[in-house]
């Protein structure tokens, strides 16, 4: 019997587990999934806890209640992969062969990448929100905090949703509005970036809402230290931003394993073909989601998008078949603004986001670039579609894997003509 292995079960890899499992025959094929714990984390979800809009209970559910039947759940971690012997090496002292492996392992804060950041200060005036414990401990500190100066730094790029910095500030807005404290809060962002985003109509957008909710930017800002006891966030070239709470988007780099089993990049992404998803090491061996060192975006979407793709070339290198250069970097982001209102963003690759209606040209009902209360309810009931749909490996009606120019308007083009 031949052996599809899958390394991570959290969103890509559960998706896989689900789409191999239909296509490939069950007398011929055995898959197994592996991941380190049994808790699945709806990773979007972290977002809105600081701001008691989510709870524990709404981000946290079994692994093994997504994981198909008729695949195996293995829970270990894992020591390494040997391209080289087919193998995989469990802690513990198992392995597990494969003919084919899948790469699902994500990616992970490295906080300790930082000077200082992990100092007497973490978690008492210095917190993330991209792990769980981080964003249950930040909503205590939201709760108690009485004003000051709240500064979100994102250490460096990639991260995990490029847009959730944004997304926190907006949502910080309205939470302080809520309170009635907003005119003691001076909201900062701090950012490597020159700009709100990475595409300039987005960006140039997005730097329109931020300027409207009094948020300030600190643009080029390279973080290299951090003092605790003075509340000093310190640049490369030395600028110094004094914050009371500091809200940090630390360091992003992909698993441990990838860089004991010499796979990966500096940042332990793994080496990716950009169109196809084959890793570079080896031929019989693909990756998808946050793993990869693909420069699109480190987001839910993204996978589910590239899981089609996936799904197409796994079966073509299976029968020998020439592999399909289909991943286009399709990403497609809902981006909250607080009061009920949110903005949806839809790019890849070569096409920046750009404004106009999704999915469908004419009546969406989805606006691109633009506010709106159903883009907000977009956002909330993407909960649903992702336990119910995307870790089933199900399409979701109308979105296509690739990205579609359908009624998108671009206005540089516009203004050029």
């Amino acid at each position: 019997m031949k052996k599809l292995v899958i390394l991570g079960a959290g969103t890509a890899g559960t998706m896989m587990s689900a789409k191999m499992r239909r296509v490939l025959p069950r007398d011929d094929w055995s898959i197994t999934i592996v991941d380190q714990d049994g808790d699945h984390l709806y990773q979007p979800g972290l977002l809105f806890i600081p701001f008691g809009v989510y709870d524990r209970d709404d981000v946290v559910r079994t692994r093994a209640r997504y994981v198909p039947k008729g695949v195996e759940l293995v829970l270990s971690g894992v020591d390494a992969i040997e391209p080289d012997q087919n193998r995989v090496r469990l802690f513990g002292g198992g392995t597990l062969d494969y003919d084919f492996l899948v790469i699902a392992t994500g990616s992970r804060i490295v906080p300790g990448e930082m000077e200082g950041l992990t100092g007497r200060g973490w978690q008492k005036t210095i917190f993330d929100f991209y792990t769980l414990d981080g964003a249950l401990k930040l909503h205590e500190a939201l709760k108690d905090f009485a004003g000051g100066r709240l500064v979100l730094n994102v250490a460096e790029m990639p991260i995990k949703c490029p847009v959730a910095p944004l997304e926190f500030l907006f949502l910080a807005d309205w939470y302080f509005h809520e309170r009635g404290m907003r005119d003691k809060v001076e909201l900062v962002y701090a950012t490597p970036l020159d700009g709100a985003f990475t595409k300039p109509v987005a960006s140039a957008t997005l730097a329109g809402l931020l300027a409207d909710k009094k948020i300030a930017v600190e643009p080029v800002f390279n973080a290299g230290s951090v003092d605790s006891e003075r509340r000093i966030l310190t640049s490369w070239d030395e600028r110094e931003i004094p914050y009371d709470l500091l809200v940090t988007v630390p360091t992003n780099m992909g698993s441990e394993v990838i860089e004991r089993s010499d796979m990966g990049d500096e940042l332990m992404f793994v080496p990716t073909d950009r169109n196809t998803l084959q890793a570079q090491v080896a031929e019989n061996i693909f990756v998808i989601g946050d793993a990869t060192d693909l420069p699109s975006s480190k987001a839910g979407s993204v996978a589910h998008f590239q899981g089609a793709i996936l799904e197409h070339n796994l079966l073509n290198a299976i029968a020998g078949k020439k592999l399909a250069p289909e991943f286009d970097g399709h990403a497609n982001c809902f981006v909250e603004t607080g009061f009920g209102k949110a903005l949806l963003i839809d790019f890849n690759y070569d096409v920046e986001p750009l404004p106009g209606r999704f999915p469908l040209a004419k009546v969406g009902p989805m606006k691109l670039l633009e506010e709106s209360r159903m883009n907000h309810w977009g956002k909330l009931a993407f909960r649903w579609i992702y336990w119910n749909q995307l870790l089933a490996g199900r399409e979701i009606p109308l979105v296509e894997s690739r990205m579609s120019m359908k009624g998108k308007k671009n206005p540089t083009a516009q203004e050029a003509a």
